[in-house]
């Protein structure tokens, strides 16, 4: 049985305050989206942030190999997680799970 990962994003937040004090401008900013998902088979999927995914990949290598179950019983599903991208000015949280080809 083959598995993919989907990946939903749940919440996107912006922290104008500290991107005001702390950052300087930059021209590329997330453009993630709430309800948007992607779908992994292991590999970052098309148009998802690189920085947002070497956070997540090894929950998603994790997952596909049939693991779960972060932290003890963290999670309600097992087969999943709740996860934030690294970016303190605007993170965005990501729900991850498992899933297999015939639910995809």
């Amino acid at each position: 049985m083959t598995r993919k990962c989907k990946i939903t994003v749940m919440r996107v937040a912006r922290y104008d305050d500290l991107i005001a004090k702390y950052e300087n401008p930059i021209s590329n900013a997330c453009d993630m989206r709430v309800g948007q998902i992607f779908w992994s088979d292991g590999n970052r999927p098309r148009g998802f942030c690189k920085n947002a995914w070497e956070t997540l990949f090894p929950f998603v290598d994790e997952l596909l190999r049939g693991g779960g179950r972060f932290y003890g019983d963290w999670m309600k599903d097992s087969h999943s997680a709740m996860l934030s991208c690294n970016d303190g000015f605007r993170p965005v949280s990501f729900l991850i799970q498992a899933v297999d080809d015939n639910e995809a």
